[in-house]
């Protein structure tokens, strides 16, 4: 028998080009790309849309951001120094959850560290006895003179203000000295840059550590909206204004903020 004969008999192998992928290997694939999903949902980064105008001019109604959930992650372990994580600083924009009623997710700037002396002056934070340099701070000059807003804390029981939770009214001076909030280990105090609207730690206490979710890297996409479109938390009304939003998508769609880097 000649070689060629002996060739031609061996069985043809299987082309590497397009092999055939099997349902099975559709549905590991699909799931394997769902927990890939869920994993950096939780744990890497994670969008959020902004509601309220307390974070003006930094972060607008209708912006819709991505949060960075693994920058803080560090919790003193001594793999912490190998990894990217790194401690809060004084000025980081933060989210998580409320601490009261339904948990909706806020957004603030942390301005007080554990360990800080707080104080506001006529609308100026000082952090241990130093003025603190926030260009990131807005007030309105038409807004109402609140003597609790522009002067804080209050250092007696007649000075606490009524809109403050009753939970954080009935401690507050507990943690006031010569006039100056002292800020516990494990806590933050957050605040809103526009000053004059923001329902901050002035009026319902610190934010734990643990709960703080991460840091707003980037804007990704922003809409003109309104408070009131985030307020009414009905399915019809929520259903309404998504349809709006998408029939005028290009000319409430704010181009220049998108892609912009949370400071």
């Amino acid at each position: 028998m000649t070689e060629k004969a002996e060739t031609a008999k061996k069985p043809a192998e299987k082309s590497a080009g397009h092999p055939q992928t099997s349902f099975r290997e559709y549905v590991e694939s699909l799931l394997v790309t769902v927990v890939l999903a869920l994993f950096a949902q939780a744990f890497v980064v994670q969008a959020f849309k902004i509601p309220s105008a307390s974070m003006e001019p930094t972060l607008l109604v209708g912006d819709h951001v991505l949060v960075n959930k693994f920058i803080f992650g560090g919790r003193g372990h001594w793999y912490d120094h190998i990894l990217p994580y790194r401690q809060i600083r004084r000025g980081d924009v933060i989210i998580f959850p409320f601490p009261f009623d339904d948990h909706a997710f806020y957004v603030k700037r942390a301005i007080g560290l554990p360990g800080d002396h707080l104080k506001i002056v006529d609308q100026k934070v000082y952090i241990n006895g130093k003025a603190l340099d926030e260009p990131y701070a807005a007030h309105n000059p038409m807004a109402v003179y609140d003597p609790f807003m522009d002067d804080f804390p209050p250092t007696s029981p007649e000075a606490v203000s009524g809109q403050m939770r009753p939970e954080w009214s009935s401690q507050i001076l507990n943690y006031v000295q010569n006039g100056e909030l002292i800020i516990p280990a494990g806590k933050y105090f957050a605040m809103g840059d526009n000053r004059d609207d923001s329902l901050d730690s002035r009026y319902w206490g610190f934010v734990d550590r643990d709960a703080i979710v991460g840091h707003p890297v980037m804007i990704y996409w922003s809409v003109q909206s309104t408070e009131d479109e985030y307020d009414n938390p009905s399915f019809g009304a929520w259903l309404k204004d998504t349809f709006d939003v998408l029939i005028h998508l290009p000319s409430r769609t704010r181009g220049s903020r998108m892609f912009h880097l949370v400071r």
